[in-house]
């Protein structure tokens, strides 16, 4: 079993996200891509970095995928349907695919803090944003956010100004 030296594990910025408010929301956040550096292919596996103040994603559900988070630093507010919860360093939650509980993690603290996701792969997911009127269908294409009715987001949706 081989080793990964997280030395050179590049921290990854930025989201999926179109550019604009979508994206902007997540600024703060940055992982490292654990499982595609130890080759993995089945289930995805980061490590996820917070700075006070930032968020790991706009709240949203998968439809095809699970995903596993543990606390492995600081403190972290989970957000989900069903209010709020504080997680330390070895907490963990769980989140069965096509179960319609948006979740996401909010630092609200004044130090970095991280958590470790496990999640499935599969060619092709779609999920929901709990919070505004978006989804995402992920394929061999890429990511596609539309509306969740699939008509194109409007300008004032994705914050482009231009």
């Amino acid at each position: 079993m081989p080793k990964l030296d997280l030395t050179q594990i590049p921290w990854r910025t930025g989201s999926i996200y179109p550019a604009g408010k979508l994206a902007d929301a997540v600024a703060g956040r940055a992982s490292q891509r654990l499982g595609d550096a130890g080759g993995l292919t089945q289930y995805g596996v980061n490590l996820v970095r917070l700075e006070p103040g930032a968020q790991s994603s706009l709240r949203h559900y998968h439809m095809q995928q699970d995903e596993f988070a543990m606390v492995t630093e600081g403190v972290l507010t989970l957000i989900e349907n069903d209010g709020e919860t504080e997680m330390r360093p070895g907490d963990c939650a769980t989140f069965k695919a096509g179960e319609a509980n948006g979740h996401h993690f909010v630092n609200r603290t004044d130090v970095p803090a991280s958590f470790l996701v496990v999640g499935t792969r599969t060619e092709t997911e779609t999920a929901y944003y709990s919070d505004i009127d978006v989804m995402v269908k992920i394929g061999a294409e890429g990511a596609n956010f539309t509306r969740k009715d699939g008509s194109p987001l409007t300008a004032d949706q994705i914050g482009d100004e231009t």
